[in-house]
């Protein structure tokens, strides 16, 4: 018996298992001796197809509790949970590992509900919960008050957190659910702690926008004499590129090279990540060249660098490199992928994409179907957008937000409103986005009653405070409307933090040269502020500063133009060719031109028959 049990200790394979399970039954050890039988079914559960799993489950003769909890674990593994449910009721003994695997497959395949209504049962019946159970359940609370709930009962009982595994499972739910000082309290209370403790801390404090105080705690950590991991230091990248921290993310990037985590993908992507908030997209592009790792994720996370610095075809030449290695696109890579193909006109890339999408099994994730629908709405190809929304089977309010969106842009105002409606009678409360589209559908059309009843009623009927961009579009709607002096009293009221890009040009635009000077100026120097190469607010002062005769103040905007060196933008127009791969670019007042000839040439001949089918 020994003998075999060390062979099967050793067993790496299905074909060594398979021999010494020949063997056994050969030699009649397998049926009769429950161990033996017990450690093939184990390994068949885990080297094994699911039929080679239930034989060997069926061979044991006197199955007992680890038979028993082997054999639901597969089904667990493979996602059956109806099986794995009806194999746990008619178990003849159940132990804490029982409810444990059955708890766990609940909650892996999304039924929450019942995995907390089984831990409720669980205790009911007197099994004692481990550590596990506690860390099993606390990582999918539906509510931080059910947290506080397993917290008390901890406490009631005795538990000081002396085991870590409790500990990190509260600090990392508190965190999940926002509470990160009582997060930090279960920190403080725990008897031992180690690295994942300190990484659920910092992390919690990442995720929940404290950034700041997750740096902080990386140096305490350091300070204590415990050694980061890599996830440690990603974490930290991160909090780093959420307060755009350039030089504390350079020294976290030094210690990643130093400590030799660099090649950790977690740690390089985040790196990579942490450069490209901090604006500084050349020194991602020098990272990722020098790693020279074609992984997933750090293919994953230039190409979203890229997209965020409107450098869509460098991102869209890593995606094809990406391929030709076989490397797989996921839903992340085709959802950033697709919300930049539609700057490539016509949208020849992005249904190549879609083709991608179906191809790879995507169409029906929630996130790359709202990307989709985007891209299709950015493109002008509405219908097509509406066809990928209805046949959604799960619409979450980003993809409603999506085509909302998508159909304000394309001047599809009624149906907008419409979809709104329909939206609102699914029982989903809309967000700030949301009524963003609505109000802006209203701006677009013209709809000022609907436009006003709307965000009078949007605090009270659907719990969504009105923000700046809110009130701009409602400014916007009542300068429509001829209702200026209305309009400049709200803007009045408001302070100059307030006033966004939009709203101060909305009060140069309508109001800028003949109006209150005092607001003229308050809206000029906040725009200068938010947009500091526009040359719109210097132009609307000059003019205003002329129209009243004051040409020395003329003389000072114009010097403070030529200090900060302030010209005009020139504009610009482009084509697609050859299905969107190529593109030209015509710049404004632009005479030389490669090719320029031929172009004013055919234009010439165009208006040339313009004119005579205008003399017909």
């Amino acid at each position: 018996m020994v003998f075999f049990s060390t062979l099967l200790n050793h067993c790496l394979s299905l074909n060594s298992l398979k021999l010494i399970h020949a063997q056994l039954i050969k030699l009649s050890l397998c049926n009769t001796n429950t161990f033996l039988g017990n450690r093939c079914l184990d390994l068949y559960s885990k080297f094994g197809t699911i039929k080679d799993t239930l034989q060997a489950f069926h061979d044991i003769r006197h199955k007992n509790v680890f038979s028993w909890n082997i054999y639901m674990r597969v089904f667990v593994d493979f996602g059956d949970i109806k099986s794995a449910r009806q194999v746990f009721d008619e178990m003849p003994e159940r132990d804490v590992v029982s409810w444990n695997e059955i708890i766990s497959g609940y909650c892996s395949t999304g039924f929450v509900y019942h995995a907390f209504s089984l831990f409720t049962e669980m205790v009911a019946s007197g099994v004692t919960p481990s550590g596990h159970t506690y860390s099993i359940v606390l990582s999918f609370v539906p509510s931080v008050c059910h947290g506080m709930q397993i917290h008390s009962s901890l406490i009631t009982k005795g538990v000081k957190f002396s085991s870590v595994i409790i500990g990190n499972s509260l600090i990392d739910m508190y965190c999940k659910h926002g509470c990160i000082d009582y997060a930090f309290g279960v920190f403080l209370d725990m008897e031992d702690i180690d690295v994942v403790s300190w990484n659920s801390l910092i992390a919690g404090f990442s995720k929940t926008g404290h950034k700041e105080l997750a740096y902080s705690q990386f140096c305490t950590m350091r300070r204590t004499y415990y050694s980061p991991d890599a996830y440690t230091v990603s974490s930290v990248l991160t909090a780093c590129s959420g307060v755009q921290d350039l030089i504390k993310g350079r020294q976290i990037l030094c210690l990643s090279v130093k400590s030799g985590f660099l090649s950790n993908t977690i740690v390089s992507s985040a790196a990579i990540n942490m450069f490209s908030k901090c604006e500084s997209i050349k020194d991602s592009v020098t990272l990722f060249d020098n790693l020279g790792l074609w992984d997933s994720a750090v293919c994953n996370s230039m190409i979203s660098s890229f997209t965020n610095h409107q450098l869509e075809e460098n991102a869209m030449r890593v995606f094809v490199i990406s391929v030709s290695k076989n490397i797989k696109p996921t839903e992340f890579t085709l959802s950033c992928l697709l919300s930049s193909a539609s700057v490539f006109l016509p949208a020849v890339q992005g249904t190549q994409l879609h083709c991608l999408v179906v191809k790879l099994g995507f169409e029906w994730d929630p996130v790359v179907s709202s990307s989709l629908i985007d891209m299709y709405s950015k493109c002008g190809l509405c219908d097509a957008a509406k066809i990928i929304f209805d046949r959604m089977d799960i619409k979450d309010l980003v993809s409603w937000n999506s085509m909302i969106l998508g159909l304000t842009f394309n001047g599809k105002t009624e149906e907008c409103i419409d979809l709104f409606r329909e939206l609102v009678k699914t029982g989903l409360s809309p967000d700030e986005v949301t009524l963003n589209g609505v109000l802006l559908a209203c701006v677009y059309g013209r709809l000022i009653d609907k436009g006003l009843t709307l965000f009078r009623s949007m605090e009270s009927k659907y719990g969504v405070k009105p923000t700046d961009t809110h009130l701009t579009f409602i400014v916007e709607m009542m300068m429509c409307a001829g209702e200026v002096n209305e309009a400049m009293k709200m803007i009045t009221t408001l302070s100059p933090n307030r006033m966004n890009g939009v709203l101060c040009k909305l009060v140069l635009g309508y109001y800028g040269v003949e109006g209150d000077l005092e607001l003229t100026e308050r809206a000029a120097e906040r725009l200068a502020k938010l947009e500091p190469m526009s040359l719109f607010p210097y132009m609307v002062l000059v003019k205003a500063y002329e129209a009243r005769g004051r040409w020395e103040s003329v003389a000072r905007v114009k010097k403070v133009m030529k200090d900060r060196n302030i010209r005009k933008v020139v504009g610009c127009s482009w084509i697609g060719l050859d299905g969107g791969y190529g593109m030209v670019v015509f710049k404004e007042n632009e005479v030389v031109h490669h090719g320029g000839e031929d172009v004013y040439s055919t234009l010439r001949l165009l208006m040339q028959d313009v004119e005579d089918e205008s003399y017909k």
